[in-house]
């Protein structure tokens, strides 16, 4: 890694940081939040309008960073993002917060996707994954640090500043995209943009993703909401697709997404990450009932996955650069998740902190090869000047899987609440457990193209 490098990296890392970081510090917040801002009914829109809105920016982010060049769509999706952080700091209602939090998750799209795609364009395919490696060290600490410094921050100058510490960070990594971030050659675009496209496509994932956070919690499954925005999101759906077929220059162009990489990567992430919420929203849960941890001692517990994941990562990434070789260690990773799963269901009867703590490590080693490893597999599968689109596709079906995996295991865990928590966590882990397994069969087709040894 020459310098030059190194200090891009490190400016693109920290250009998703603020992002990362966001989702993680902002979670011991919201309750200090209602007490000030008031109308504690709306509070999960600030986590709602966040998440709607930067599923559905994600594939336009990409389309555009195609088209215009990564490097300066990245420095505006940063500056909004950071200004969004500073008006939240300010909000003086609900309302408010909740409207600049809209925003907020629109330039986080961005961030996340472009950070991605822009990794692909300073490295080559066959060192991408010890660089994906590098940021999922990343993402593991701010999970993990990020309660903490939201919990000191509320407790000491207030919860604004968990809005407010995003600008010293992002102004830093603003400065460092300006100055060390090469801008790659593009094109330009002779097609004009698909506008109609564009907004067919976040309509469409704004009812569906709706329809995950609402449905069975805010809203009956068969309430009228939930069957409108079903109804809406199946029409805007078909429109989408219709109109993408024809579109001169799509934004989800139809036949990338029939490349065996691209659909083969896409429907794994969709899977794997629906398994992943099984872990993350209802183990903290579990251990908090079960075994009797504190809030605090049930996310320090969750601290060893991360690192599993971490190590995981970084040790197939230096491993796919040494042999060139990838197709193997999602199809290990996937294994070690749904046996993690189907461990945590066989113990939820008699639950004890090291067996699920193990349970943990099994899958954090898991899933560090699935989700980085699918990404540089599919970079590697499609021509540069459709690097963006691919990675946003990626993200894009990551995020839907998380939206349909807390809906669907929230409804299986309600359906189970009565006989007793450790009966509806087994369940929520016997459902998820073929999930991973689902994801599995599916990166067995996954083609093994060589690596390239240019970015």
């Amino acid at each position: 890694m020459t310098t030059n490098t190194r200090l891009a990296f490190t400016a693109i890392v920290a250009a998703m940081l603020p992002a990362v970081l966001d989702q993680t510090i902002l979670a011991t917040a919201l309750p200090t939040i209602a007490a000030d801002l008031g109308r504690l009914t709306d509070l999960s829109w600030v986590v709602t309008a966040y998440v709607v809105a930067a599923t559905a920016s994600t594939p336009l982010w990409g389309k555009l960073g195609d088209r215009h060049g990564r490097k300066r769509l990245l420095e505006i999706a940063l500056a909004a993002f950071v200004s969004a952080s500073a008006l939240c700091g300010i909000a003086q209602t609900m309302t408010e917060l909740i409207l600049v939090r809209a925003v907020q998750g629109v330039a986080a799209g961005g961030l996340m996707t472009l950070a991605m795609a822009t990794v692909g364009d300073l490295v080559a395919p066959r060192e991408r994954g010890r660089y994906q490696g590098y940021i999922a060290a990343t993402f593991a600490a701010a999970t993990v640090l990020g309660p903490l410094v939201g919990g000191l921050l509320v407790q000491g100058p207030g919860w604004r500043w968990v809005f407010y510490v995003n600008l010293p960070v992002g102004i830093a990594a603003l400065l460092g995209l300006r100055l060390r971030l090469p801008a790659a050659a593009v094109d330009g675009p002779s097609r004009p943009l698909d506008i109609v496209g564009a907004a067919l496509l976040a309509a469409a994932t704004s009812a569906f993703m709706l329809v995950c956070v609402w449905g069975g919690d805010r809203y009956a499954w068969d309430s009228p909401a939930i069957v409108a925005l079903i109804g809406a999101t199946v029409v805007l759906g078909g429109a989408l697709f219709a109109r993408e077929r024809r579109a001169e220059d799509p934004i989800v162009p139809v036949a990338l997404l029939r490349t065996r990489s691209v659909a083969v990567a896409s429907g794994a992430l969709f899977l794997g990450t629906a398994s992943l919420f099984a872990v993350t929203v209802f183990v903290p849960l579990f251990l908090q009932t079960a075994t009797g941890a504190t809030p605090t001692e049930a996310g320090l517990l969750l601290a060893p996955m991360m690192l599993a994941t971490t190590a995981s990562t970084m040790v197939s990434g230096r491993l796919i650069e040494r042999t060139g070789r990838y197709k193997r260690f999602p199809i290990i990773g996937l294994g070690l998740m749904a046996a993690a799963l189907v461990l945590l269901a066989a113990v939820a009867g008699d639950p004890s902190r090291v067996t699920t703590g193990l349970g943990l490590a099994v899958f954090g080693v898991g899933f560090g090869m699935v989700t980085q490893v699918l990404v540089v597999a599919v970079q590697n599968s499609v021509d540069r000047r459709e690097l963006g689109v691919a990675t946003a596709a990626t993200g894009f079906f990551r995020a839907l899987g998380g939206a349909v995996g807390a809906a669907t295991l929230g409804a299986v865990f309600a359906a189970h609440a009565d006989d007793g928590i450790a009966d509806a966590v087994q369940s929520v882990f016997i459902v998820a457990a073929p999930l991973a397994a689902l994801a599995l069969l599916a990166v067995l087709r996954l083609p093994e193209t060589p690596l390239k040894t240019r970015a």
